[in-house]
């Protein structure tokens, strides 16, 4: 299985490579891609850069354009493809059907794989952006169990990829309308998921109280770790009671789940986080490729302690276990 890591900087793109990743996947520095924060994503000739230094020690890279693009202003999106595919990528990730139509009649020799923005989870959705796009890769949501991914690697021929570890959004990605209504920035179009921009945090007696925008999203007591203030991953109040109604605000950890995932037919596992630093990139690279080396091997893999690099100081396996059911 391809090991496939974040970049959302230049100096990011050389630990994943150096750490071990097979492939790396990165964006402009615009409203083209899910992670339109400041202070991350590449230029044009930073991107070409990458793309030589990854080609040189094997690496492939993998250039998100994966959010969908606003009316009239298609010529952002069109112009990102276009450059993705001069500076050499290796395959675009693409969410919005138009995008893919353009890059199918424009590029036709380019390597497309469907963003998990496109929320393709079953065979027929899978079919349409093969049949019609050529796609190679899908990038499944994070919403399927171990069987239901190995049901739909039996029944496309298309390659599956899968999040392993990082944020989790458990919303069906290319859906969520949670952080633009609380902040006016949509994470689809914009790329902005809560943006640091609306975020407070208030210290009381009792502990912390942290905000989005003009609504509270949790409360943590002094000791508790405070994770950070996405709607989806609030605690909420409820006729039931108080708590987290959609996913704790954790991290993905699928380590323990790899073996059965390879089972499945999996292709590639990825690692989110193209917000995080060089050393979040280089902890968790060296982790799971050295878990893969010892799969490979017949063996079992060292224990290694990803907790400080997880939110929340906490993980889960989320939909993989389908424990929300």
């Amino acid at each position: 299985m391809e090991l496939i890591c974040p970049a959302g900087t230049p100096a990011a793109l050389k630990s994943a490579v150096e750490a071990g990743a097979d492939a790396v996947y990165c964006g402009f520095a615009d409203e083209t891609n899910a992670r339109n924060f400041p202070g991350l994503n590449f230029s044009r000739e930073q991107m070409r850069e990458g793309v030589t230094f990854a080609h040189r020690r094997g690496a492939k890279v993998l250039v998100a354009i994966n959010t969908f693009p606003r009316a009239g202003a298609v010529e952002l999106w069109r112009r990102a493809v276009d450059d993705a595919v001069e500076a050499g990528a290796d395959a675009l990730i693409l969410a919005d059907v138009g995008l893919m139509h353009y890059v199918a009649r424009r590029h036709p020799e380019q390597r497309l794989h469907v963003s998990v923005q496109a929320a393709a989870a079953n065979v027929d959705a899978i079919a349409f952006y093969v049949e019609n796009f050529g796609a190679r890769r899908v990038v499944l949501p994070r919403v399927l169990s171990v069987p239901e991914i190995a049901d739909i690697t039996r029944e496309t021929a298309c390659e599956t990829e899968v999040f392993v570890f990082g944020g989790l959004c458990v919303m069906a990605e290319g859906r969520c309308s949670l952080s633009s209504y609380a902040t006016g920035k949509s994470p689809n179009m914009q790329g902005v998921c809560s943006p640091a921009s609306h975020v407070v945090y208030q210290e009381t007696i009792l502990g912390t109280t942290s905000r989005l925008g003009a609504f509270t999203i949790n409360r943590f007591g002094r000791n508790e770790p405070a994770g950070y203030p996405t709607l989806c991953k609030g605690r909420f109040s409820t006729a039931q009671g108080s708590g987290y109604i959609f996913e704790d605000p954790v991290s993905l950890d699928a380590t323990t789940l790899l073996a059965g995932l390879r089972e499945a037919g999996v292709t590639a596992l990825k690692i989110e986080g193209r917000q995080r630093g060089r050393a979040y990139v280089d902890g968790v690279v060296r982790h799971f490729r050295s878990v893969l080396a010892a799969l490979d091997a017949g063996r079992s893999a060292d224990a290694s302690d990803l907790t400080a690099f997880t939110e929340g100081q906490a993980t889960t396996q989320g939909a993989y276990r389908k424990t929300w059911r």
